[in-house]
Formats: structure tokens, sequence, C-alpha cells
């Protein structure tokens, strides 16, 4: 929206020509989230917690969670409103792959909502069923992704690149669909399986986006693309006005989230942040990349994976408790330290990540 502001603005104010650097709309939008996020966070808890939409504890979880019993949960909203009205702002809206990544956000937000308005507020207690839930976020990735596959403009847009290779590369024609369901997907649920903690989920998220927005820049300048022998993807670059906007969001929302918590992000954040990212990693062509760089969001939710087959096959449990940030928990590590260890095993994954762009 400012963009084109900027633009008239330009024909009689030279300054403003500088508004058309991607570097600075990325910062500035960065800045406006966080500024969102601080002003409104007060107001929105002071509401969930008027509302009584409190979180609900297991009741076989780890005893120190149990004082965290109705504590505000759903903030998700907080960190979506933030994103989505600085990305308005600060990107240019004739991009589309600004809006492919705002309707995912928000479609993905939505199914979160409903399920934390069914547990939370109406006290249904499975919420939204898995299946049904299941349902919305496979038809909104796979419309999605085939729009993705069909507005291809060139083969890079739909091939699947390696890193530390330059030259091995696999088209994947339709098979592109396939894969960028399962990556949409699988990170929404992987992020949401991973927000158990105060600010555990947020903080990775914040730094895989700030890696993400390196690569869209990237991805979408022709010279660095090809300096650095990724695909071009044109338009991709203005994906780093919402990876910004996401980094804000996160940090803003961390400043309420960080422990002790005074606010959760429920499902409405973890499945639309989730999701998100998983979007913007098909579309700068980085899927394995991203897979690595998340290693704890896979790491969370293999445990479960695993938790649930040993026990439905053998009748005996790897974990003490998973999601794995619990068998930790259980093991006497206290809280904030397995929130911080985890943070710094996803910072140093984040920087192998980007050290690829050199590697190759």
């Amino acid at each position: 929206m400012l963009v084109w502001l900027s633009e008239w603005l330009a024909r009689y104010f030279h300054f403003f020509h500088v508004v058309q650097y991607l570097t600075l709309r990325a910062i500035l939008g960065t800045l406006t989230a966080l500024f969102i996020a601080l002003l409104l966070g007060p107001t929105l808890i002071d509401r969930l917690r008027l509302l009584h939409v409190g979180q609900v504890i297991r009741e076989d979880g780890p005893r120190s969670h149990f004082n965290k019993a109705g504590t505000p949960t759903m903030g998700g909203v907080l960190i979506l409103l933030a994103i989505v009205l600085s990305t308005l702002l600060w990107a240019d809206l004739s991009n589309h792959y600004i809006w492919v990544v705002l309707v995912v956000t928000i479609g993905f937000g939505i199914i979160g909502l409903q399920d934390d308005y069914l547990k939370l507020v109406l006290k249904h207690s499975r919420g939204l069923s898995a299946r049904r839930k299941f349902f919305y976020q496979s038809m909104l990735a796979l419309g999605v992704a085939v729009y993705l596959y069909l507005s291809a403009s060139s083969p890079r847009e739909t091939t699947l690149i390696f890193p530390f290779f330059k030259h091995v590369l696999l088209p994947l024609g339709p098979w592109f669909i396939i894969v960028t369901y399962f990556v949409i997907v699988g990170s929404s649920n992987a992020v949401n399986l991973t927000d158990g903690l105060d600010g555990l989920a947020i903080m990775p998220v914040v730094m895989v986006a700030a890696a993400l927005g390196v690569f869209a820049y990237a991805a979408g300048n022709i010279v660095h693309a090809n300096y650095l022998a990724i695909p071009y993807i044109s338009g991709s670059g203005e994906l780093i006005i919402f990876c910004g906007a996401v980094v804000g969001a996160g940090l803003g929302f961390l400043w309420f989230n960080a422990y002790p918590a005074q606010v959760f992000m429920g499902d409405v954040g973890a499945l639309a942040l989730g999701a998100a990212l998983g979007l913007i990693a098909v579309i700068v062509r980085q899927e394995i990349i991203f897979f690595f760089m998340s290693g704890i969001f896979v790491l969370e939710t293999v445990s479960v994976i695993l938790q649930v087959a040993s026990f439905k096959l053998t009748g005996k449990r790897v974990f003490r408790m998973a999601p794995i940030h619990h068998h930790f928990e259980l093991k006497g590590w206290p809280e904030p330290r397995v929130i911080v260890r985890f943070w710094i095993i996803t910072l140093i994954l984040v920087l192998c990540g980007l050290a690829t762009l050199k590697l190759r």
C-alpha cells in the first residue's frame, strides 16, 4: 500500500524513491509488526482474560505446568494481525506471491481459531476433530499447490534443488503438488506440536523466517541467484517483507510469551505460522534446507510419531512423554533450560542452512 503511495510522492519528492528498496521495506515491515504487537498485546491479553479463554493443562503432563491453567490463549491472533497489517502496508500488493502467502496464513489461522474457539470458549474438550482439521488443511494446501504449479512460468519454479550441489536438480513435474502439500501441512502441524512451552515455538519461527527472508531476497535477484547458484524466482524477493513481518510480530509476541508466559499462541498462531514458513520454503525452492533449519520442529514431530507407534506396537513408550520437550522436563530439566537449549540448537541449524548459500 505504501509502495504505491511512495511511487506517487516520488514524482514530486525524490526522497521517496528510497521506499522502493526491498531491504528498507523489510526493516520497516519488521519494526511495524513489532510495534503493532507491543501496542495491541496488553489489550488483547486483557480481553482474552475477560472472556476466560484460558489454557487447559493435560492431567498427565508435568506438574510444573498445572499453575499455567487459565493463562490466556489464542494469542496467535495478535501475531497474525501484526503480520497481515505490516505486510499490507509495506509489501508490493501487485506481487502474487504476497497474496498467496497471506491467503495461506489467514486460512490456516482460521482453522486454528475454530479449533481454539471450540476447545476454550465452547468447552468442547476435543475441539475441532482431527479428521475435519486435516481435511481443511489438505484442501487449502492442495489448492495453493495446484495454483503454484499452474502459474509457474519456468521449470526452475517446480524443480527440487539439493544443497552443496550446483547441478543436481530434480524436475518434479506434477509431483510438485504432492511435495508442496506435504511441506505446508507437515510444517503447520510440526510448529503446532512444538508450541508446548513458554516461547519454545515462537523463537525458532522467528529465526527460520529470518533465514527464509535471506533466501527469498537472493532468489528474487537474478544477479545474486546466479552468483549463489540457486534458482532465480522472479518476484520472490518481495517475500522478505512478509518474513520481516513474521520476525517483528514474533518478537513482539515473545515479549508477552516469554517465561512465565502471560499469553499462549494457540492453534490459531502455530498452524498459520508453520504453514506460512513451509509455503515460503516451497516458493524459493529451499524445501530441503528448510527441513534442516526446522530441525527442532522435525524432532518434536518425530518424537510423537515414535511414541505413538511404539506404544501401539509394543505397549511401551520410547520417551517419558511426547512431544520430546516434555521428556526433558520429566527428566528434571527446568522449563527455561529446555527452551533456551532448543533455541540454541535452532540458531546453529539456521546458521548452517545459510552457510549452504556459498557451499555449492
